[in-house]
């Protein structure tokens, strides 16, 4: 990347001015979930999946999960589970009665009806980085703490951008908001920010009491309306290997008797957390993910689930996570035949292990992402703006990563791979024959401007060209596109009278103490 000074001389250069197409900033595709048109592709044969559904349920009848809540170990009592302390085996016809409860696909719909998302079938979803609790930006140039102004200006991207479809959790902890209160301020800007689908944090009964009810009154509903159909959705992590902690079975539970949607994504990371071998790695993963799918059925049937998949490597030679490898590919990949196996939605994520968005954080980023479409994953998290194996939040790398986005949805299109008359085009190459050009039939006339995928953010002029412009390198013109973006971001429209209800119930709540914690 070009030094400091050779950028702050440069910073004027073509990229503000590029960024400043239209009143909007930039040119972007219209908000469209993609509908996966690829067959998936299966590594497995019939032989291996049924090895590792074999493997799954030996885990579970044999081994059994440690579940920390003593609520969950008494409906898997009730169940016929077999308890021993904390761990629970249960046997597979038990697992794959309760898990053919759980809808194939499902639609979660947020304050604005027009948002509304499906999760499920050949739908392709992408939410923003989620949980990094360190920020990283080019005017800042080192890794810092989060804080509310920069988790705002990360849910502004999240609102702009068309091809982000649902909002994750806090695109970076705010650590300057207390933990007994951050749940309810960022909540609240998530919803006066954004309209789309939202999530909460499965951490115990008040923070998912609380999200629960602002969505509730963001949406205007009636307590029976925001029951009747996933209004949001939590995701939990398993404590890998095999166990289950007590806040976020609570938070489910919870979840789960008030119809709201839930995605269980074990974090297993092979060669430490989970066998070395993939195979391996997968079958833990998805008995600690079946596992807590039968007890939510098992509580209340047919309620809204997604197998997640979060398996990837460790570094060997220093124990630290590695993401975007061929072996996170394959895993997903494995994964994705599993959840067809199963008859659930799937959620893999955009992820990779660099630390700046540079040419390390496209590569892996790209193989995750096109490992999530191999893999027919339905919800990808962190699809934008993800870097350091999940500790840090970059504005530059989540506007780089909506190329990638709209570049996979122009890839989704069907047109593209239509094969009419007009498309064949005989008479178009009859009429240039051996020695023209197609540059000026009609046949391109009419179709120039559509044709091909406009980018937002690559630059496509050669050397020579880019160089006059500036020579502006890609994150300096992500960088001048963020600082656009958040300065003329315009919120969704909320109604005043729902606005001062969220605002009061953020007040009271906050007298109230919040949620424990332990400082």
């Amino acid at each position: 990347m070009a030094d400091t000074q050779t950028r702050k001389r440069r910073s004027g250069g073509r990229a503000g001015a590029a960024a400043r197409r239209g009143s909007a900033v930039i040119d972007q595709m219209p908000w469209n979930p993609p509908i996966n048109i690829d067959k998936p592709i299966g590594p497995l044969d019939q032989s291996g999946i049924e090895a590792i559904h074999e493997g799954a349920m030996r885990i579970l009848e044999e081994i059994g999960i440690e579940f920390y809540n003593e609520e969950a170990l008494g409906i898997l009592k009730e169940a016929g589970c077999t308890i021993d302390g904390d761990n629970v085996r249960m046997g597979r016809d038990f697992v794959m009665e309760m898990v053919a409860k759980a809808p194939s696909k499902f639609t979660i719909t947020p304050r604005n009806p027009s948002r509304t998302i499906e999760v499920g079938g050949k739908t392709l979803l992408f939410g923003n980085v989620s949980s990094p609790p360190n920020y990283w930006d080019l005017e800042i140039g080192t890794k810092v703490a989060g804080n509310r102004e920069m988790c705002r200006n990360l849910l502004k991207l999240t609102q702009y951008f068309n091809c982000i479809h649902f909002a994750g959790g806090y695109p970076v902890e705010p650590v300057d908001i207390h933990a007994s209160v951050r749940h309810l301020d960022v909540l609240y800007d998530k919803l006066t920010l954004t309209d789309k689908a939202m999530h909460a944090y499965s951490l115990g009964k008040e923070r998912v009491e609380d999200v629960m009810e602002m969505v509730r009154i963001a949406g205007g509903h009636s307590h029976e309306e925001f029951e009747a159909t996933p209004r949001m959705y939590t995701n939990i992590n398993s404590t890998s290997p095999l166990k289950h902690d007590h806040p976020m079975i609570d938070g489910c539970l919870r979840l789960a008797r008030r119809g709201q949607a839930i995605v269980v994504t074990p974090f297993t990371l092979a060669g430490a957390m989970a066998p070395v071998t993939m195979a391996g790695a997968v079958a833990q993963s998805l008995a600690e993910a079946l596992c807590a799918i039968a007890l939510f059925q098992y509580v209340r049937p047919g309620i809204p689930c997604v197998i997640g998949t979060f398996t990837s490597n460790v570094d060997m030679k220093s124990g630290a996570p590695a993401f975007g490898t061929p072996e996170y590919m394959r895993s997903t990949q494995m994964t994705g035949q599993m959840a067809r196996f199963y008859g659930l939605p799937m959620r893999s994520s955009g992820v990779c292990a660099a630390n700046v968005p540079d040419g390390q954080s496209v590569w892996e980023t790209s193989n995750s992402l096109w490992a999530a479409v191999q893999s027919g994953t339905n919800m990808v998290y962190h699809a934008a703006g993800w870097l350091e194996g999940g500790l840090i939040a970059s504005p530059e790398k989540f506007i780089m990563d909506c190329e990638i986005l709209q570049q996979i949805q122009r890839y989704m299109q069907p047109e593209i791979t239509a094969t009419g008359p007009d498309e064949i085009a005989l008479d178009a190459i009859k009429a240039v024959g051996n020695d023209g050009h197609f540059f000026g039939i009609q046949h391109t006339q009419d179709r120039y401007t559509t044709a091909f995928y406009q980018p937002f953010l690559s630059d496509w002029k050669n050397y020579e060209g880019w160089d006059v412009a500036g020579g502006i390198w890609t994150a300096e013109r992500a960088h001048h596109m963020f600082k656009e973006i958040v300065t003329s971001f315009e919120p969704p429209a909320m109604d005043d009278g729902i606005r001062e209800e969220l605002a009061d119930f953020v007040a009271r709540r906050k007298v109230e103490g919040g949620a424990p914690t332990d400082f």
